[in-house]
């Protein structure tokens, strides 16, 4: 299980790393905003790698044998997106209004990766629906505080998270390969 708290929480940087920027930049009404950003984030990051295992199961069915060398490349890639995500600015400061609409969009964008990693969750040894409910309250629970984080801090926390969840994603496939 303790594999799935740290896949849960490198997952989760993504979202809080966008967080922060929205908080940095919508500084009144975080209370509200934070709710609302711990929701989005929160339930796709944990449907979405539902998604992907589910996907998973029926294409490493298939692929048994190659199941760790493709669930090292799925979070080596991801990792690395977040890795280089973290040198580029963040979308956050082009967003004027916070709508549902946006937030909806920002979650789903945030959660891609997410379905991707659900693959790995078909070689662990975990009930893939307690794993999703994780990594889904961890992204609320860091969601709501990085809107918080970015409301009283700004933005330079931005993105050393989002270069914290690649490097993680990375040795978690590292760890697979290799275990």
């Amino acid at each position: 299980m303790i594999d799935v708290a740290i896949l849960a929480t490198a997952l989760s940087m993504d979202a809080f790393a966008v967080s922060i920027g929205l908080g940095a930049k919508h500084t009144d009404k975080t209370l509200s905003l934070a709710i609302m950003a711990g929701l989005y984030f929160g339930f796709f990051q944990g449907l979405m790698p539902l998604i992907g295992y589910l996907g998973g199961k029926e294409v490493f069915g298939w692929l048994e044998a190659y199941a760790a060398w493709i669930a090292f490349f799925l979070l080596l890639i991801i990792g690395s997106k977040m890795i280089y995500e973290s040198f580029s600015g963040g979308i956050e400061k082009d967003i004027v209004k916070i709508t549902h609409k946006v937030m909806f969009a920002l979650a789903v964008a945030t959660s891609i990766d997410a379905l991707a990693a659900g693959f790995t969750l078909t070689i662990l040894d975990v009930n893939p629906f307690v794993a999703c409910a994780i990594i889904g309250l961890t992204t609320l629970v860091f969601s709501g505080m990085g809107i918080f984080v970015g409301a009283k801090s700004g933005t330079w926390l931005e993105s050393k998270a989002e270069l914290f969840g690649g490097i993680v994603l990375v040795l978690i496939g590292c760890k697979l390969l290799f275990a």
